[in-house]
């Protein structure tokens, strides 16, 4: 016994293998899901990328030596205490100077010849100021161009220690 089957037009066979193959997708929504989920990914890792790389530059509260750069090129040394989203604290606060100072002096203490003067990068604790800033500062991190952790043999640190031996040994006096 046969079973007739009613004939298809080429427009219906069309619309049927389509459906079977999933050529015509996004009228289903299925492709338009998957774009949607792939960009939220994409999106997302660019965030968490753009996140890790905004925050690496900045220093964890420690005990260590840090230096922090800033991006108007003053260099500050001290230990971070705090970081928050917007400001980095800084305390026991160092930075470099240039002083001028004179080349040679004769015995008698003037300068020989014309005035001779050389450069010399000297330390400086923070506090020390005409207008007697305390020691600690709330920098913001939009102003941070990187901090570092100074090493061991740091000639910084050697600084930071000769100076504050020299303060003990004059209050001892």
């Amino acid at each position: 016994m046969k079973i007739p089957y009613p004939k298809k037009g080429a427009e219906d066979f069309s619309e049927a293998e389509e459906s079977k193959t999933g050529d015509n997708c996004c009228s289903t929504g299925c492709r338009c899901k998957c774009s949607i989920w792939l960009l939220l990914v994409v999106v997302l890792a660019g965030a968490v990328m753009a996140y890790m790389a905004w925050s690496s530059k900045i220093a964890y509260p420690s005990k260590d030596w840090q230096a922090v750069f800033l991006v108007n090129g003053q260099v500050y040394f001290g230990k971070v205490s705090n970081v928050s989203n917007k400001t980095l604290t800084l305390k026991d606060i160092y930075y470099l100077q240039f002083v001028t100072k004179p080349l040679q002096t004769s015995e008698s203490g003037a300068t020989t010849g014309e005035q001779q003067t050389q450069q010399e990068l000297t330390l400086i604790k923070l506090g020390n100021e005409l207008h007697g800033p305390t020691d600690a500062m709330i920098i913001n991190r939009d102003q941070i161009l990187l901090t570092e952790k100074l090493g061991k043999n740091s000639k910084v640190i050697e600084a930071i220690t000769k100076y504050v031996s020299e303060k003990s040994a004059e209050v001892k006096k």
